[in-house]
């Protein structure tokens, strides 16, 4: 990060029950291993979440050595969105997501759903999600 400046990401899909809380998961690690608490602030949310994480992305989740069974989708707001300076989406238009006339930036990894999917293409979107969130904090840290 350069000059101070304080970024908010915010992972967000339609059911916040699978790639969206894997990239939250990652992006948290990545903040913490980069001592980036005070410059990155996280948010994850769904248009329309699900009454629970997807069980196969708590389990593919599990095998990395992150527990997510604690987690809860959420709705995320319009004023979260608009606060944060980057929205991820996973698969799901940005125009579905993001509130008229927000002017942050925003970009689609277009990623499969993984829910009902057998482990191992799970594993597969979770290795994907860990190595485009990596990316995107080498970004931060680079300040671009």
């Amino acid at each position: 990060m350069t000059d101070g400046e304080h970024t908010t990401v915010a992972f967000v899909c339609v059911q916040n029950a699978g790639r969206s809380q894997m990239a939250y998961a990652f992006a948290e690690r990545e903040r913490e291993a980069r001592g980036l608490h005070d410059d990155v602030s996280l948010v994850t949310g769904g248009t329309r979440p699900a009454d629970h994480v997807h069980p196969e992305v708590v389990e593919a989740m599990a095998d990395v050595g992150i527990d997510l069974s604690d987690r809860t989708p959420r709705d995320v707001t319009v004023e979260e969105l608009r606060r944060s300076d980057l929205v991820v989406t996973m698969g799901c238009s940005a125009d579905d997501v993001c509130p008229a006339g927000w002017g942050g930036e925003t970009r689609d990894w277009g990623l499969d759903d993984p829910d009902g999917r057998p482990p191992t293409e799970v594993a597969a979107i979770r290795d994907e999600i860990e190595r485009r969130v990596e990316a995107l904090f080498d970004e931060l840290a680079d300040g671009s």
